[in-house]
């Protein structure tokens, strides 16, 4: 199969396309900033013997993406989609600016539909489909500081219940995850060891493997009647 992943430069999407890739998946690494780390994940998918190519866009320019969307789609459909692009840019609302709100909202709710849309009618046709949204804890319950961010996670698996009732009869699942406290570089300054002891029940972050672990599982055909759900990975704590 032929899969997508966008904001395949972070840590989550590198680990998402890693797996994908050493299920036999083509994968496609979208990036747009972090181009660098998108074509070492490649290369180091390739050097494994995987099949895996870099594409560059911004994901909320729905001219661009449809262009570049239109090379991939040259070779035929894109089967499995992991819509992994999102920013956050955090404030409390009393002092958040219209472009943190917007910039937010764009990126993880117009780039999902700027992605998806296009990819969705070669997929009906092959009768054979797996999309996977990637939310966040902060969509379920909310946080502090990300009014934006929790809302556009919120909406997020809101479009995922709603595309999987359209697409359920194609043969196509639509599913979301929802990350709780995961390892990164930027994790530190957020959340030191001794308020995620507080916080996780599990008493660790996360992994980004952890993660592309539940991908796995969603586009696999284990996973055939699983549709319209969010499955959270956050080590307890709802």
């Amino acid at each position: 199969m032929r899969a997508l992943v966008t904001g395949g430069s972070g840590a989550i999407g590198q680990a998402v396309s890693r797996s994908l890739a050493a299920a036999g998946h083509e994968v496609w690494i979208h990036a747009n900033g972090g181009v660098d780390r998108a074509e070492s994940c490649a290369q180091a998918i390739r050097a494994a013997g995987g099949a895996a190519h870099v594409i560059v866009f911004d994901v909320t320019d729905p001219d661009a993406t449809e262009t570049a969307l239109a090379r991939i789609l040259a070779d035929g459909p894109v089967q499995i989609l992991v819509n992994n692009a999102g920013i956050h840019d955090d404030a409390p609302m009393a002092g958040m600016t219209h472009r943190q709100w917007k910039r937010v909202l764009d990126v993880t709710l117009d780039g999902f539909f700027n992605v998806t849309q296009p990819l969705l009618m070669p997929m009906i046709r092959t009768r054979w489909g797996r999309i996977v949204n990637m939310s966040s804890l902060s969509g379920l319950m909310g946080n502090r500081g990300q009014v934006n961010y929790a809302a556009a996670k919120a909406g997020l698996i809101g479009a995922t219940r709603a595309l999987a009732q359209e697409l359920a009869s194609r043969g196509i699942t639509v599913n979301a995850v929802a990350p709780g406290v995961i390892d990164s570089p930027m994790l530190g300054a957020a959340f030191p060891p001794e308020r995620i002891k507080q916080l996780v029940p599990a008493q660790r972050a996360g992994t980004a493997e952890e993660i592309a672990g539940m991908v796995a599982y969603l586009v696999s055909d284990a996973a055939a009647y699983v549709t319209g759900q969010v499955l959270s990975v956050n080590g307890g704590i709802a």
